[in-house]
């Protein structure tokens, strides 16, 4: 055996073996993805445009699974409240316990007297077509509006109820982290309530995806890799030998 038909023989055999690595890896990372994604996501259909323009009704939504001690101010969250109805409801958090929330001062919803900018609003629409009086927000619980206020059931129509019209930290299971269906993306962060603290970071929807896509590509790059690699080293082979021949 020649060497030149030697060296294309270990070239073939590290192709394949390459090609072996970038689909078992890509597998990992794929199959990794998903899985991951399944224990830290839960799909919601949101069914109504309470949530408007953010998201709206029929939008399919991937929602961070949390326990409830974890909302944050501005959060989109998915909970559970009896006296609300029950099936699960999909509403923005603008007061933790111990804020006073009030509704309006010069148009803006106001936490703890402090103007809140919520650029989430319709355009041109008001914090709350309704006066919402100084409320103080018990310990370990939420105040929760949807971003189209004048058609939205939340704590606004239940003020009369125990806690006026908040709803335990217990009840939230999730947050909302992005608009899957349509492909709007992820949710913008809720600046406007930084003056009053911190703000919940993203979860970890973007490094799930980017698993799943990174992953997909070697599984197709790998698969596609060795086959054409080997041909390759054929034709080099062929080549070859038909120049040692001539020389000969």
């Amino acid at each position: 055996m020649s060497r030149t038909s030697r060296t294309e023989e270990g070239r073939g055999r590290l192709g394949s073996v390459l090609s072996g690595v970038a689909v078992a890896l890509g597998c990992v990372l794929f199959l990794g993805g998903f899985a991951w994604g399944a224990i830290v996501y839960q799909p919601y259909t949101v069914p109504t445009d309470s949530m408007s323009p953010t998201i709206a009704a029929g939008d399919r939504v991937l929602a961070e699974r949390i326990d409830g001690s974890e909302v944050e101010r501005g959060d989109v969250v998915v909970f559970k409240q009896a006296s609300w109805g029950n099936l699960p409801m999909v509403k923005r958090v603008v007061a933790v316990g111990g804020d006073t929330v009030a509704c309006c001062t010069d148009g803006k919803l106001t936490v703890d007297g402090k103007k809140i900018d919520e650029p989430y609003l319709p355009k041109g629409a008001e914090a709350e077509s309704t006066t919402i009086p100084a409320i103080e927000v018990p310990k370990d619980r939420l105040f929760l509006l949807g971003d189209e206020r004048s058609g939205s059931l939340d704590s606004t129509a239940h003020l009369t109820e125990a806690g006026s019209g908040t709803v335990p930290r217990g009840a939230v299971s999730a947050r909302v982290d992005a608009v899957a269906w349509p492909m709007n993306g992820m949710l913008a962060r809720p600046t406007g309530f930084e003056t009053l603290g911190g703000i919940s970071d993203p979860g970890p929807l973007r490094l799930v995806l980017t698993a799943v896509v990174v992953g997909g590509v070697l599984v197709l790059g790998g698969a596609a890799y060795g086959p054409i690699a080997n041909r390759a080293g054929r034709r080099r082979g062929r080549t070859g030998a038909r120049e040692q021949a001539l020389a000969g």
